[in-house]
């Protein structure tokens, strides 16, 4: 059994999960108002789930229609094993799977590598959201990390 698992799942079944990873890394870990990170769009976005070994939620990502990836979060203690890098590549084979063409995102600054090491490329300057530094980052539509 791997450490862990990467699995597609519905925001209606799997809602508790998924926020209760967003909430110990956005809210607690970095102070984000939760009425910031409850936007309302959770319903209609494609939803990963990593859970570890013991079917325990870890960390998690969604995809929105407009080929925005967000939310992408690992709990603090399964950090360093490769899940984050799991959760984005799986959530840039599904927009590929879905026919999306240029994906984005808003990064945080300090995990600006994070997402280069994958492709992305940083466009514009950097802008507050939630409080937070961000850049905008774009993946080409004819780039598929692996």
């Amino acid at each position: 059994m791997p450490p862990y698992t990467v699995c597609q799942v519905r925001w209606p079944e799997h809602s508790a999960e998924l926020l209760a990873v967003r909430r110990a890394v956005f809210v607690e870990e970095q102070g984000v108002a939760e009425t910031l990170e409850l936007d309302g769009r959770d319903a209609g976005a494609w939803h990963l789930l990593a859970c570890d070994g013991a079917g325990l939620p870890i960390g998690c990502v969604r995809l929105l229609v407009d080929g925005h990836i967000g939310r992408l979060a690992v709990l603090r203690s399964a950090r360093r094993r490769g899940i984050g890098r799991e959760l984005l590549v799986v959530a840039v084979r599904l927009a590929r799977k879905l026919g999306m063409g240029d994906l984005y995102l808003h990064a945080q600054t300090h995990a600006r590598g994070f997402y280069e090491a994958s492709g992305f490329i940083a466009e514009g300057k950097e802008f507050p959201e939630a409080g937070i530094a961000h850049v905008l980052m774009r993946l080409p539509a004819d780039n598929t990390p692996t």
